[in-house]
């Protein structure tokens, strides 16, 4: 089977400007992102997907591999498959955000799990459990599933409401997605949808137009970095396999 990693990645950055190409401990944070995801031994081949010269620089100077793309294209998902429509001989593409810099190949691993098990759902992500303090946060994305672990709703408002007792499973959702190759290209065509739009969450798409979302599990969780405050945390984060 053959697993293609792609990693977008833009320039554009509103919290957080030029954001890519900040320095953590000494690194540009895509350059860590890259070398993370390279250290993952089922992966055939990792790519990060810009459309920004710098970005494309720092990669190719590591050797690294870089797809230059439409800097209209509105999404990271939809820069992604327009990486995966030069590699028709890929079985499952990967989501990984440029932000994710610590990145653990057993994340990704059990991020394709399913598909190495000889399943194939249209589209998996990633959940670690959600910790008490982070239920009522909108900074934290909640993720409820079936019995099958398919994703119901994801959402930033605390779900679900404990109306009788807590006992029904919650979980924090990682932006990491992977997907059959001729799932994403299907994806990246489905129009917006309501719901998407209200929680800008781009994977309620997904289920709006009635397909599903297999969630994985991991018991831990890694350091995105999305605020000034998770940028300055990075700099003494300790990154272990």
């Amino acid at each position: 089977m053959k697993i293609l990693c792609i990693i977008p990645s833009r320039i554009r950055s509103t919290r957080l400007p030029r954001k890519p190409l900040l320095p953590i401990q000494g690194k540009p944070m895509v350059q860590w992102t890259y070398e993370n995801a390279k250290r993952c031994k089922i992966l055939s081949d990792v790519i990060v997907a810009t459309d920004d010269k710098e970005i494309a620089d720092i990669i190719t100077r590591i050797d690294g591999k870089v797809v230059m793309t439409d800097p209209d294209l509105p999404t990271g998902s939809e820069r992604v498959a327009a990486v995966a429509e030069q590699y028709p001989n890929a079985d499952v593409i990967i989501n990984l955000q440029g932000d994710e810099p610590f990145i653990k190949p057993s994340m990704l691993e059990a991020l394709v799990s399913p598909y190495l098990a000889g399943e194939m759902p249209d589209m998996t992500t990633l959940a670690y459990p959600l910790a008490e303090d982070k239920y009522t946060s909108p900074g934290s994305v909640k993720v409820i599933t079936d019995l099958n672990n398919n994703a119901i709703y994801f959402s930033r408002a605390p779900i679900p409401y404990y109306r009788t007792q807590n006992t029904a499973p919650v979980y924090n959702h990682m932006g990491l997605y992977a997907f059959t190759r001729d799932f994403l290209l299907k994806y990246k065509s489905l129009p917006q949808t309501p719901l998407e739009k209200t929680e800008s969450l781009e994977q309620l798409r997904v289920i709006e137009h009635g397909y599903k979302i297999r969630v994985c599990f991991t018991n831990e969780k890694t350091l995105e970095i999305n605020t000034p405050e998770e940028y300055e945390e990075s700099q003494h984060f300790i990154y272990t396999e």
